[in-house]
């Protein structure tokens, strides 16, 4: 149960939501039947070295809703309030969005990101306003609004969704507490508008460490999340700890030190913009470089090739951010197989 009532959804986030959350995506079995809670445990605590604030559990693998609410119940358990657990709905219809929610908000998640679904064809702005309101009140938890040209809403407005109908959604519904604003992407002119417009009324954030950490020392932003900064191993959390506490010079400086690995992984995601879809396989395998569990995934999913993963470590290791020696084979295997 989240430590808050709905009516201080606001107000809780502004006091709380301070640092950096990235994603965990469900390991398996290797047989693919069922979850690896001995992976998904080993996951939270690496969050918690690393020095994340919050962690995204990702639903787009495939995973029931009865899956995830264990996924959920174990996450909870293991990190004990060490680390802020993000509920992703992005299941298959408001229907089966609502049921899951309820369920993870019993189970231990604190906040929720918002997708909509991939068969939701809104057209008029209205349409995303009527969905976004059905689904926040099915739910005492606070969400994060998530403007992004994934949703393919740019037949209503450049922006996606459109900005009147944010600022609509912001003043009609109390637990919207949060704008992950990557309306407009790959421009920055979504953020821009909703800061300027919404960020003294909820948290604005935008989650790519490469724009996000610059935009931190320009504007007295809380939070980033949700993205894969775990690729990075500490770094994302350290520097946005450092430009939160004023050394914002210092942290620019250190900020280029691993622009190798940045590179590859804006590489990885101009490979997969046409997909319109997250490459969670190559989010786990960077994950996994990382320390993290690794394992397989279930179809449908993106799959990873072999230049992809060489290009990945590369980079780190030009980064000099210590990838696992591992060989990448142990990837598919995982650190914790059941």
């Amino acid at each position: 149960m989240a430590e808050y009532r709905k009516k201080e959804a606001r107000e809780w986030a502004r006091e709380k939501m301070k640092g950096v959350a990235n994603v965990i995506i469900p390991s398996y079995s290797h047989d693919l039947r069922r979850l690896n809670e001995r992976g998904i445990r080993h996951d939270v605590r690496r969050e918690i070295e690393l020095g994340f604030w919050g962690a995204l559990l990702v639903s787009e693998t495939a995973i029931t809703v009865e899956e995830y609410g264990d996924f959920v119940t174990w996450a909870a358990d293991e990190a004990r309030g060490r680390l802020r657990l993000i509920h992703h709905a992005a299941f298959n219809t408001l229907d089966e969005n609502i049921r899951a929610v309820q369920l993870a908000e019993r189970n231990g998640c604190e906040l929720i990101l918002l997708s909509y679904p991939s068969n939701f064809y809104p057209e008029t702005g209205e349409e995303i306003y009527d969905y976004t309101k059905a689904f926040c009140e099915a739910t005492n938890l606070g969400v994060i609004l998530f403007p992004v040209p994934l949703w393919g809403f740019e037949r209503i407005h450049p922006a996606g969704m459109p900005p009147a109908i944010i600022r609509k959604m912001v003043d009609d519904i109390p637990n919207i507490v949060c704008i992950k604003a990557e309306g407009g992407m790959p421009t920055i002119g979504g953020f821009v508008e909703t800061w300027l417009t919404l960020s003294d009324k909820v948290v604005v954030t935008f989650p790519i460490e490469s724009e996000a950490l610059p935009l931190a020392t320009l504007v007295p932003m809380q939070f980033i999340g949700t993205s894969n900064s775990e690729y990075y191993g500490p770094t994302v959390p350290r520097l946005f700890n450092m430009i939160r506490d004023g050394q914002k010079e210092k942290a620019m400086e250190l900020y280029w030190n691993y622009h190798p690995a940045r590179m590859a992984n804006e590489q990885l995601f101009a490979s997969t913009k046409g997909a319109h879809f997250i490459h969670r396989m190559a989010w786990k395998y960077q994950a996994w470089l990382q320390g993290f569990n690794g394992g397989p995934l279930r179809h449908p999913t993106m799959r990873l090739h072999e230049p992809q993963m060489k290009s990945l470590r590369a980079a780190l290791v030009a980064s000099k951010l210590d990838p696992t020696p591992l060989p990448d084979r142990e990837y598919w295997i995982g650190r914790n197989p059941e």
